[in-house]
C-alpha cells in the first residue's frame, strides 16, 4: 500500500505547539513532535523517556520498611504482653522480661518477613499484568510496555486496545473509542484524522484525538503520542481518581469472622485460668503474664494474613505454570470450577493456521508446506502447480499436454522463471486455453488474499539451495531466490495463513500492495463475520475484496468465477460451494470464502461502502488446518475425572467444531451442537434446559457467550470462560473465573478477567485449577494445624487450673512454643505438594465452610488429644515429685506433638507414609530446625536458666515420644499391614462422601 511519508529531523527537544494538538495539520504535528509516521528510533525513544519520565500516573508513596516493622507491634495483645513484660522487669524478673521481649521481636520479624514476601509477590504480579502497546519504531511494529511510550511514538490501535497515552490520530479505519472513563459519555465516539479548526472544542468533541485510559471498541487506527503520564488528560484529573483499596478475599473474610469468635473464646478461657491461678495463690504478675502469654500463643489473630501469604506463594507457583492471577479471589474459585468454556482457536488449538486446501472453479487444490515458511506446492486432481528445485522452472504437469521442467513456462499469462537464467517471460504457448483458466481463477483468489489482509510476513535471508527458489524469483522483477531463515508473522494467524498461501503461489504481499492503494476498510468483527477492503489500482479502477465465513459471504454473492469467466451464481453452483464447505469442515478445516466486485470510479467513499458488499463475485474457498495443542486431550480427560465439563465455543462451522471436539474428547455421540442461529431462537429458560446436553457451540458471537455463561450459572455451575476480543469482555466479566489470553487477548478483556494465560493454552487453565485446589487444601492444612495446636495449648492450661495443679507451662515457654511451631513448620505447609488425587475429586461447593469435610471434627479431636497428652505427661512428672522436670516434659511433649502432627496435617486422605516423608523438603527442614531449637533450650545451660528447664533422661524421652508421636507410629504400622490388601491407610475420603 502506498502511504504518505515524513522524515524526522530537527532539534533534540520536542517543541511546544502554538495551537492545541487537535488543531494542528499533519505537517505541523510532525514538526512539533520531531517525529513522523515511521516512528522514533530506539535511541531517541530512550532519550525522550529519560527527559519526560515514564508514562504512568503518580502513585502514593510506599510505606517505609521501618514503619511496616513497627506495625507488627501494634496488635492489642502484643501491646498488653509488652506492658506485662515491663511490669515483670520492674518487679525484678529481668531474665523473664528480656526473654519474652526477644521472643516477641523474633515473632515480629518473622511476621514482617512473611508479609513483605507476600507484598513482593503481589507487586511482581502487577508487573506481569502491566499493559503493553503496539508501536512503530523505525517502521518496525513491536510491542512495548505502556510505561515506556514517549511523545512522538506512533501507536497502533485496534479493537480491544486500551489507549496508552494521549494521541493525535493520523489514520483511522472505522475507529470508535469508548471515552466514558474520561467524559462519562456512554456511547462510543467515531474518530477521524483531520484537524479541527473550531475554537473552544471540549474533550468530548475532539474526534481526531484518542485519550489515555479510553478503550477502542471498533476498527483500527494509528496516532502520534502527544502527551504521557501526568501530562495526559487523565493525568490532569488524577487527583480526582480514588484509589481502590485492597479487598479481602471471601475466604479471608470468613476466616476473619472465625478469628473474632476464637479471640472471644480464648480470652474468656484465659481469664478463667488467671482467676483460678490467683485463687490458688499464684503471684499476680505471673498469672497476668501467663494469661497474656497464653492469649498471644492461642489467639489466631493472623489467620487472614496467613491466607494472604499462602495465596501469594501459590500465585507464584501459578505464574511459573504460565497462569497469571489478577484477582486473588479467583484462586479460591478455581477449586470450585465445574465448567470451563473455552475458545477453540489458539486455546484448544495451536493458532498456527496453514492453508491445506483451496477450492476454485469447482476444483479442489491441495497445498503443501508447514507453518509460516512460504514454501510449498499446489496439487490438483487433473494437474499440479509444482514448486521445483532451483533452475527447474514452474509449470503444469500431468495429463494436460504440457510438461513442466527447465525452460518451462506457466500458463495464463503469468510471469515465470525459465531455465536457470533468472529471466521472465509471459506464456503464450500451446495449452494455455485448455488448462490455464482454472489457474487464473486461483491467481485471483491469491491476489485477493493479500489485499484483504492486515497481517505482515517478515524475515528470511536469500538462499539458492532452498526448494521453491524459482517460484519466489518468478514474482520479483529482477529474479531472485526464496528467502530462508527465521520467519515472523505480525497480525492475525488466519490472515497470516492467507499471506503464506499467496506467497507459495508467487504473490508477495510487498509486490501486490505496491500496485494498489487501500481506500477504505470495514474491519472484521464477530457480528458481521467478514472483512471488506476497497482498493484502487494504478489506472484508477476501484475494487472491493471480501473475506469471511462462507455462509455470510455467499449470501452476498450474485456471481462466481468459473473457468476464467464470471458466471451467475445459480442454485447448482451455490449448492456445490456449500457442499464443499461442509466437506472441508468435516475434515476439521477452518473455511473462509473470498469474493470481490468492481466499483464505479468517481463515487464518494461513503457511497462505495454502501455497495461494496453487494452483488459480489465468489472467487473460492480456503480451508485451514489448526492442529490441536499437545496435551489438550489429556487435559480434557483430567477435567472429566475432576468433575469439570469442558465446553467448546467457536465461531467456526459446526461440522468443523464437532470434528475438533471429538478429536479432543470434548464431545460424545450424545452431545448436541448448538449454533448461534439456533441459540437466537431459544429464550433464556429453553437455553437453561439445553446447556446440560451441549458441549459444542458453533458460529456464535460474543453476545451468545454472555447468554451461555448466565445459563450455566443458573444451573448451579461455577463457570470459567475464556476470551480475547473486546466483545468477549462482558462474558469474561460475568463468569465466575474470567480467563483472558495473554498473547492474543485485548487490553479490555485482560482488565475484565480474573486470570491471564501467558501462553493462551487450555492445558494451563487445567493446571491452574489443580493449583487452585492445592492452594485451598494447603490453607485447610494450615488452619487444621494451627487451630488444633492452639486448642491443645489452651486446654492443657485450662484443665490444669480446674484440677488445681501447678502451671504446666510458664509464660516464656508458651511464647517459645508459639515461635518454634507456628512459624517455619506451619509456613512449610503453605508450599506443600497437592494430594495425588487432587484432580480426581468432584469440585467443592463455593459456599462450603472452610471447616467442612471433617476439618472441624479433626481440630477438636486432635486439640483435645494434645491437651490431654501434655497434661498426662505433666501429671506423671508431678507424681515423680519434681515440678521443673514435669514442666520440662510437658514443654517438650507439647512442642514435639506439634512437630509430629504437622506431618499428619499434610493430607486428610493419605497418611504421610503414602505421601512420602521427603516429598516436602521445606517441611523436613523446618521441623528439624524447630526440633534442634527445642533441644537447645533443654540442654544448653544458659537457655536452661532462661526457660527454667532441666536435662531429660532417655526414660523421660520415651514417655514424651510415646505421647507426642506414638499415634503416628501406629498409623504407619496400619499402613504397612493394609497395603498388601490395596487399602489406603487414611480411611474415608474427605471429598465425595
Amino acid at each position: 500500500m502506498k502511504r504518505k511519508g515524513h522524515g524526522r529531523s530537527g532539534p533534540e527537544t520536542v517543541a511546544a505547539p502554538d495551537k492545541p494538538w487537535h488543531q494542528l495539520t499533519y505537517e505541523e504535528l510532525c514538526r512539533a513532535l520531531i517525529a513522523g509516521p515511521q516512528g522514533l528510533n530506539e535511541r531517541e525513544a530512550e532519550e525522550r523517556l529519560g527527559r519526560v519520565g515514564p508514562n504512568a500516573l503518580r502513585e502514593a508513596e510506599a510505606v517505609p520498611l521501618w514503619r511496616r516493622l513497627l506495625a507488627q507491634f501494634t496488635d492489642f495483645m502484643i501491646l498488653v504482653l509488652l506492658a506485662a513484660t515491663a511490669i515483670s522487669a520492674f518487679l525484678g524478673e529481668m531474665a523473664d522480661a528480656i526473654t519474652i521481649l526477644v521472643i516477641v521481636v523474633m515473632n515480629a520479624v518473622l511476621g514482617f518477613v512473611q508479609e513483605y514476601r507476600a507484598e513482593q509477590s503481589l507487586e511482581a504480579l502487577k508487573k506481569l499484568t502491566a499493559p503493553e502497546a503496539r508501536v512503530l519504531r523505525e517502521n518496525r511494529e513491536m510491542r512495548v510496555a505502556a510505561h515506556t511510550i514517549v511523545p512522538g511514538d506512533v501507536v497502533l490501535l485496534e479493537a480491544g486496545d486500551r489507549v496508552p497515552a494521549d494521541l493525535r490520530l493520523l489514520e483511522v479505519h472505522d475507529l470508535e473509542i469508548d471515552e466514558s472513563p474520561l467524559t462519562g459519555e456512554s456511547l462510543p465516539v467515531c474518530k477521524q484524522p483531520d484537524p479541527i479548526t473550531a475554537a473552544g472544542v471540549g474533550i468530548g468533541d475532539m474526534d481526531n484525538m484518542a485519550f489515555s485510559g479510553t478503550s477502542v471498541t471498533r476498527g483500527r487506527g494509528r496516532g502520534l503520542v502527544v502527551a504521557t503520564g501526568m501530562q495526559t488528560e487523565m493525568g490532569r484529573i488524577a487527583h480526582l481518581i480514588e484509589s481502590v483499596g485492597d479487598d479481602m478475599t471471601p475466604l479471608q473474610r470468613r476466616l476473619d469472622e472465625l478469628g473474632k469468635i476464637l479471640v472471644v473464646l480464648c480470652l474468656a478461657i484465659c481469664l478463667v485460668v488467671v482467676a483460678i491461678g490467683l485463687y490458688q495463690g499464684e503471684p499476680v504478675y505471673r498469672m497476668v503474664l501467663t494469661g497474656v502469654s497464653l492469649a498471644v500463643a492461642a489467639i489466631p489473630e493472623g489467620l487472614p494474613a496467613i491466607v494472604t501469604i499462602v495465596l501469594a506463594i501459590g500465585v507464584q507457583r501459578m505464574i511459573r505454570s504460565r497462569a497469571i492471577i489478577r484477582k486473588l479471589p479467583a484462586v479460591e474459585t478455581l477449586g470450585c470450577a465445574t465448567a470451563i468454556c473455552s475458545d477453540k482457536t489458539g486455546t484448544l488449538t495451536q493458532n498456527q493456521m496453514t492453508v491445506r486446501q483451496v477450492w476454485v472453479s469447482g476444483e479442489r487444490v491441495d497445498v503443501s508446506g508447514q507453518g509460516i515458511e512460504p514454501v510449498g506446492e499446489f496439487f490438483a486432481e487433473r494437474h499440479d502447480l509444482a514448486v521445483g528445485a532451483e533452475g527447474a522452472g514452474v509449470g503444469f504437469a500431468g495429463g494436460t499436454g504440457f510438461a513442466g521442467g527447465a525452460g518451462a513456462s506457466r500458463v495464463a499469462g503469468v510471469a515465470v522463471l525459465t531455465g536457470g537464467a533468472n529471466q521472465l517471460r509471459n506464456s503464450t504457448g500451446p495449452g494455455d486455453a485448455a488448462t490455464g483458466t482454472g489457474w487464473a481463477d486461483l491467481d485471483d483468489l491469491l491476489r485477493a488474499s493479500v489485499l484483504c489482509n492486515n497481517a505482515r510476513l517478515t524475515g528470511g535471508e536469500p538462499s539458492r539451495s532452498r526448494k521453491g527458489a524459482s517460484f519466489w524469483g518468478s514474482r520479483k522483477k529482477n529474479g531472485g531466490e526464496a528467502p530462508a531463515g527465521d520467519w515472523a508473522l505480525m497480525g492475525d494467524p488466519t490472515e497470516g495463513a492467507l499471506l503464506v498461501l499467496a506467497a507459495k503461489g508467487g504473490f508477495l504481499h510487498q509486490d501486490v500492495e505496491a500496485e494498489f492503494d487501500r481506500v477504505e476498510e470495514l474491519p472484521f468483527d464477530s457480528d458481521r463475520k467478514r472483512m471488506t477492503v476497497i482498493v484502487r489500482d494504478g489506472k484508477g479502477q476501484m475494487m472491493a475484496f471480501v473475506k469471511g465465513a462462507p455462509e455470510t459471504v455467499l449470501s452476498r454473492c450474485a456471481f462466481a468465477r468459473w473457468n476464467g469467466s464470471e458466471a451467475p451464481l445459480d442454485d447448482d453452483r451455490r449448492r456445490r460451494i456449500l457442499d464443499e464447505n461442509e466437506r472441508m469442515a468435516d475434515e476439521a478445516l477452518r473455511v473462509l470464502a473470498i469474493a470481490c466486485r468492481p466499483l464505479p470510479a468517481g463515487m464518494p467513499v461513503d457511497k462505495l461502502m454502501e455497495i461494496a458488499e453487494e452483488d459480489l463475485t465468489f472467487l473460492g474457498l480456503a480451508g485451514m488446518m489448526d492442529p490441536p495443542r499437545p496435551g489438550v486431550r489429556q487435559a480434557v480427560e483430567r477435567c472429566g475425572q475432576a468433575g469439570i465439563r469442558t465446553i467448546m465455543i467457536t465461531g467456526d462451522h459446526p461440522v468443523t467444531a464437532l470434528a475438533v471436539a471429538r478429536e479432543l474428547g470434548i464431545s460424545s455421540r450424545s452431545d448436541e451442537v448448538l449454533t448461534g442461529a439456533c441459540l437466537d431462537e431459544l429464550d433464556d429458560r429453553q437455553l437453561e434446559e439445553k446447556v446440560p446436553r451441549v458441549a459444542v457451540y458453533a458460529r456464535v458471537s460474543p453476545a451468545h457467550k454472555l447468554r451461555i455463561v448466565r445459563a450455566l450459572k443458573s444451573r448451579g455451575h461455577v463457570v470459567a470462560m475464556t476470551g480475547d476480543g473486546v466483545n468477549d469482555a462482558p462474558a469474561v466479566k460475568e463468569a465466575d473465573i474470567g480467563v483472558a489470553m495473554g498473547k492474543a487477548g485485548t487490553d479490555v478483556t485482560k482488565e475484565a478477567s480474573s486470570m491471564v494465560l501467558s501462553d493462551d493454552n487450555f492445558v494451563t487453565i487445567v493446571t491452574a485449577v489443580e493449583q487452585g485446589r492445592a492452594i485451598y487444601d494447603n490453607i485447610r492444612k494450615f488452619i487444621r494445624y494451627l487451630l488444633s495446636c492452639n486448642a491443645g495449648e489452651v486446654l492443657v492450661m485450662f484443665l490444669a487450673s480446674l484440677m488445681a495443679l501447678p502451671l504446666p507451662l510458664l509464660p516464656v515457654q508458651l511464647l517459645w512454643v508459639n515461635l518454634v511451631t507456628d512459624g517455619l513448620p506451619a509456613m512449610a505447609l503453605g508450599v506443600d505438594t497437592p494430594d495425588p488425587d487432587v484432580m480426581r475429586r468432584p469440585p467443592r461447593h463455593p459456599k462450603e465452610s472452610i471447616l467442612a469435610g471433617g476439618l472441624g471434627r479433626n481440630i477438636l479431636i486432635w486439640g483435645t488429644y494434645c491437651g490431654l497428652a501434655t497434661l498426662a505427661v505433666f501429671a506423671w512428672g508431678i507424681y515423680l515429685g519434681d515440678l521443673p522436670l514435669a514442666r520440662t516434659m510437658a514443654f517438650c511433649t507439647l512442642t514435639f506433638f506439634q512437630l509430629f502432627y504437622v506431618f499428619d496435617c499434610r493430607s486428610d486422605r493419605y497418611s504421610v507414609f503414602e505421601l512420602g516423608w521427603f516429598t516436602n523438603p521445606s517441611l523436613i527442614g523446618a521441623v528439624c530446625l524447630s526440633g534442634l531449637m527445642q533441644l537447645a533450650v533443654v540442654y544448653l545451660p544458659p537457655l536452661q536458666r532462661i526457660f527454667q528447664t532441666v536435662p531429660l533422661e532417655p526414660t523421660h524421652w520415651l514417655v514424651i515420644l510415646f505421647f507426642s508421636g506414638g499415634w503416628l507410629l501406629l498409623a504407619g504400622l496400619r499402613h504397612f499391614i493394609l497395603r498388601p490388601f490395596g487399602q489406603r491407610g487414611r480411611g474415608r475420603a474427605l471429598y465425595g462422601q
